[in-house]
């Protein structure tokens, strides 16, 4: 069954181990997707208007699942009032431009993860900079989906914040 009704507001979540931003994504089925992963981590997602879609869409709530209605969602109506509320934060920029690996992060509980939209990736202003992460990509495609990069991004982080959540439990 697929829940209806809006995410929970921003502030659900006391201390979110992440926050995972999404700068004016385009695709609602991989933005539902982020937001069940959010649930499952217990991060908040940002979302930086314009979107390419309604938040009341069917096709975000069905790739969310039931769990839509659990996503601590923060909306911000541009990119300046983003980086207004990120003034102190640590921020991590996920780009396929970064001259260094993600492996090389170290994150840290409260850090936000930052990715760009479907079509073009960050906004220029945002390549630019210390902080800002590939993932590896061995084969021949420019980049990953952009679901599958924040849940790559979003576990390798959570492995250094919480890492004892990946012991081994035998």
């Amino acid at each position: 069954m697929i829940a209806s009704g809006p995410p929970r507001p921003a502030g659900t979540l006391r201390s979110p181990c992440l926050h995972l931003a999404l700068v004016h994504p385009e695709i609602p089925q991989n933005t539902g997707n982020i937001g069940r992963l959010c649930v499952g981590i217990q991060a908040r997602l940002h979302l930086v208007e314009p979107l390419g879609f309604s938040l009341d869409a069917k096709a975000v709530r069905r790739s969310g699942i039931d769990h839509w209605r659990n996503v601590d969602l923060q909306v911000h109506p541009d990119l300046d009032a983003f980086l207004a509320w990120a003034a102190g934060r640590r921020l991590h920029r996920l780009t396929r431009h970064a001259p260094k690996s993600i492996a090389q992060a170290r994150f840290e509980h409260g850090d936000v993860l930052v990715f760009g939209r479907e079509s073009s990736g960050l906004p220029a202003s945002l390549r630019e900079g210390p902080d800002r992460w590939r993932i590896p990509i061995p084969g021949p495609i420019r980049s990953l989906n952009l679901s599958n990069a924040v849940a790559v991004a979003a576990y390798r982080a959570l492995e250094s914040i919480q890492p004892e959540l990946f012991d081994d439990l035998a």
